[in-house]
């Protein structure tokens, strides 16, 4: 203590001794900043891209695969509730998600609201998953499968959109009775071999396709290698 006239002035430290104990005063919150928020997404699989500050496309996107992921409002922005959610220790991964109940044995189950979809063999457990890009008006809430449409084969390797201008690789046909729609990875120029958009926007609703399902290159393989025997394709809400 400093003695000042009768004055007392008690030195007060961040530490204090209280009976033999030490309390600490505790660290500060990290704050929410936009280049907080690129790390935690990035950290829990949703691509986020560099860590910047800047609230772009991008991180949008991360947002939106993130609110999907767990089951919040798909605004794209960062609001209180997904902030809470991203802080918590306990949150749904961006690449990781549980399978929607959808039945039994081996199929692929397609999540409208999650912009997702999984590849579930017989035993229940998940070979693949990902995001997609979709039209939700052309596929009801119900169980159709893969295989040959309309006299139209099932898998073709490189197929072409109506205009002949862009690949759709990996073509995998669903028997809808539209006889032109399935999975396929994202269009990609044929003038240029690049795709019409990055993979960073599949499982957002930021795009829309014309019908067919859009993924990236490695599900639409992984799609196609599932698919050689005909398989259910359950569409969730």
């Amino acid at each position: 203590m400093a003695h000042l006239g009768s004055t007392f002035v008690v030195l007060l430290s961040s530490t204090l001794a209280l009976g033999g104990f030490v309390a600490t005063a505790p660290p500060a919150a990290a704050a929410r900043t936009v280049s907080v928020a690129q790390r935690l997404l990035d950290d829990a699989g949703c691509d986020a891209g560099t860590v910047d500050g800047a609230f772009g496309t991008r991180t949008k996107a991360a947002v939106i695969k993130f609110q999907a992921a767990n089951w919040l409002a798909q605004t794209g922005s960062l609001d209180s509730g997904t902030w809470t959610k991203l802080e918590a220790a306990k949150k749904v991964r961006c690449d990781r998600r549980p399978v929607p109940a959808s039945g039994s044995g081996k199929r692929i189950v397609v999540s409208r609201t999650q912009n997702y979809v999984w590849l579930v063999r017989a035993d229940g457990t998940v070979r693949w998953q990902g995001g997609i890009i979709d039209n939700p008006r052309v596929f009801s809430a119900r169980t159709y499968r893969s295989g040959s449409d309309c006299g139209r084969p099932a898998h073709v390797r490189w197929n072409t959109d109506y205009s002949r201008t862009l690949w759709l690789e990996h073509y995998t046909r669903i028997q809808t009775g539209l006889c032109g729609v399935g999975f396929h990875r994202v269009p990609e120029y044929k003038s240029s071999g690049s795709q019409i958009h990055p993979d960073w926007y599949l499982g957002t609703n930021l795009k829309e396709s014309h019908g067919c399902i859009r993924v990236s290159g490695r599900t639409a393989t992984e799609i196609w290698d599932f698919t050689q025997s005909s398989v259910p394709v359950v569409f969730k809400p």
